[in-house]
């Protein structure tokens, strides 16, 4: 699975300018799944975000997670993050898991960060999205977990 970890003070997905999902500090992960990901690729990708040290402590350093701080999630599917740019102009999108496969594989990494954090908030798979971030510092971090 692919993921862009962007630390925001705030974000919001809306959908036809209906706010659907929103935060204020913490963490938007636009995330996108592979034809090989596994629910257990998933997993082990979340644990990854909620634990990486990327916020502030007392003396200013990034020493501290998600979890410690308590910050929101805002998750949002983006099967572009798999884009291949390799030839051409024109991106291919065949690295990203058919979007039965990739609606599974988001909806049990929802399913599974709602176990784990106490504010997680979603866009919709697969719809037309609007996302509205202020980005902190700016910090953004790309992640790839494989099997």
């Amino acid at each position: 699975m692919i993921a862009l970890l962007q630390r925001v003070s705030q974000a919001r997905v809306e959908i036809a300018g209906e706010t659907v999902g929103a935060i204020g500090a913490g963490l938007l992960v636009l995330v996108c799944a592979e034809p090989t990901d596994t629910e257990a690729v998933g997993q082990k990708l979340l644990q990854k975000i909620l634990r990486l040290r990327i916020f502030a402590d007392a003396a200013g350093k990034m020493n501290r997670s998600l979890q410690d701080v308590g910050g929101g999630l805002l998750i949002v599917s983006q099967f572009t993050l798999a884009a291949d740019t390799s030839g051409g102009n024109r991106p291919g999108f065949t690295q990203a898991a058919p979007p039965a496969l990739g609606e599974a594989l988001y909806d049990a990494f929802v399913a599974a960060a709602r176990a784990a954090h106490p504010e997680v908030a979603t866009g919709r798979f697969g719809a037309d999205m609007a996302v509205h971030l202020v980005n902190d510092g700016p910090v953004t971090i790309p992640l790839r977990m494989g099997a």
